[in-house]
């Protein structure tokens, strides 16, 4: 697949980026696209391996390795460097539900399992896809499925994020009249509201929805399942239902004087940033939200990268990022082989800009918060942090990340945000439906099935999987609305 030797004439080249100091002053994408022949370049770098684990999509030591997705990524990189571009579009669209996402929130699981980057720089799959999907667009190739009968079947489907849409998007194609419930005023769940605009453009999702409908599915916005609606009231439209709601309980930090105010949930603070932005066209910038505060994120995933860049461009003082664990190697280290998930040390978009903005990585390893400290108004004026130490719990055994007395540090802090994940479903949805859990409050699936405890009942993306990515989502989505077709149908052509 691609040229040859393409691997050995040309080298790795990104798309090019905006400059920190361009990009904080706005919230438009900043990642942007190589002229059309030197991406075909860059797919020429496509090596021809003997095993292609981009796209095998595998459990390596607990962590996927290559796309969830199956993608056949070697395939799409020959078409691309052959210019063939509405066939590489045909081909990706074949696994692939809405490379339009992923070509721009995916970390790219294909890459790190890349055999090319073994040794070099690994093929740049990621942009070849947003080359794809963007070609296709622009050459109105796009186009969902609008089956010419019906089944007189009917799929609710809960949730509108990618799991959501992506089992909507199958079962409508298949002939089932497809219902998608989102709780919030606009279709995308964690798309929409838990990414920021300059990581993933909303008129990306308006785009799609809109093919979706004029495909037949039918979208109810301002919809709280489990309370504007019961589960008993669904049942008796529907002949299936899919939980695609996502694991949208958030972890929180128990610690003294968390009742201050100033202490916010970091998708809760997302979801408000995008919303104002989009009511107003995006003419209000929510600088009240953070101007001027010293910022705390707990947390040093994603979502916390997201919000570093977000309280950047919204005016904060300062910026910092709590993480509980250690700082991870710069380099692969022994124990984290190829093609394994590298667990490697990255600085992501908006450590950058906190690093441009400030001088410095905004990370600190090893520590959290002790306690929050309020003023006589209530509102946050300091948090005391603490360092914390490795140590085996003599109980379980496990090693556990512990304080260390006497490493206690108070510092100024108008504004904390949670990102520490999220502890799975939420309770009003499960207990309406009446499904059994998991241990981490997930809907109960067996193995890779995606039937629940209750009959026509099923579950996809974080609702069943825990938190995961965007990729993972969508490609479970993919398998459950399979798995519906056939209990539907008898037999499945998904």
């Amino acid at each position: 697949m691609g040229k040859t030797t393409g691997f050995l004439e040309y080298d790795r080249i990104d798309g090019p980026v905006r400059t920190e100091e361009d990009r904080i002053k706005d919230f438009k994408e900043f990642h942007e696209a190589l002229p059309l022949t030197k991406q075909q370049e860059q797919a020429a770098r496509c090596m021809n391996c003997g095993i292609p684990f981009c796209q095998a999509g595998e459990l390596i030591s607990g962590m996927v390795s290559g796309c969830p997705l199956n993608n056949l990524v070697p395939e799409v990189n020959d078409l691309v460097y052959r210019g063939r571009m509405e066939e590489a579009y045909k081909r990706l669209s074949v696994t692939h539900s809405f490379p339009e996402f992923t070509s721009r929130v995916c970390p790219a699981l294909c890459e790190a399992a890349c055999t090319c980057g073994y040794q070099d720089g690994s093929v740049s799959t990621k942009e070849n896809e947003k080359a794809v999907i963007e070609y296709a667009y622009a050459n109105n190739l796009v186009e969902e499925i609008c089956p010419k009968t019906r089944t007189g079947k009917k799929v609710a489907v809960i949730g509108s994020g990618p799991s959501g849409l992506a089992t909507a998007q199958l079962l409508n194609r298949r002939g089932h009249e497809v219902t998608v419930y989102e709780r919030r005023d606009r279709v995308g769940g964690l798309l929409r509201y838990g990414i920021p605009n300059m990581k993933l453009d909303k008129s990306l999702i308006d785009r799609r929805v809109k093919l979706m409908e004029e495909a037949g599915v039918t979208f109810k916005v301002n919809v709280d399942v489990g309370k504007d609606i019961t589960a008993s009231e669904l049942k008796k439209e529907y002949d299936s239902i899919v939980l695609a709601c996502g694991a949208s309980n958030p972890r929180d930090i128990k610690a003294p004087g968390r009742e201050a105010k100033g202490i916010r949930f970091a998708v809760d603070f997302l979801t408000e940033v995008t919303k104002t932005l989009l009511d107003s066209n995006f003419e209000k910038v929510p600088t009240n939200l953070a101007k001027d505060q010293d910022v705390i994120i707990i947390g040093g995933g994603d979502t916390g990268n997201d919000c570093c860049g977000t309280c950047i461009r919204l005016g904060a003082k300062s910026v910092t990022q709590l993480e509980m664990m250690p700082k991870p190697s710069e380099e692969r280290l022994p124990s984290n082989p190829w093609p394994e998930w590298p667990r490697i040390l990255k600085v992501d978009y908006g450590q950058e800009e906190s690093i441009y903005k400030f001088g410095h990585d905004p990370r600190i390893y090893q520590i959290t918060v002790k306690e929050f400290i309020k003023d006589k108004k209530g509102n946050l004026k300091e948090v005391v942090l603490v360092k914390l130490e490795s140590k085996k719990d003599e109980k379980t055994g496990r090693f556990m990340m512990v304080p260390i007395e006497g490493t206690e540090e108070t510092v100024p802090c108008q504004l904390v945000l949670i990102a520490a994940g999220f502890l799975g479903s939420e309770k009003y949805v499960t207990d309406d439906f009446k499904v059994e859990l998991d241990g981490r409050t997930n809907v109960k699936t067996e193995g890779d099935k995606h039937s629940s405890s209750q009959p026509n009942i099923y579950a996809a993306g974080d609702v069943r999987s825990g938190q995961s990515l965007v990729v993972r989502a969508i490609a479970d989505g993919r398998k459950a609305a399979r798995e519906v077709d056939l209990a539907l149908m008898g037999y499945s052509n998904l």
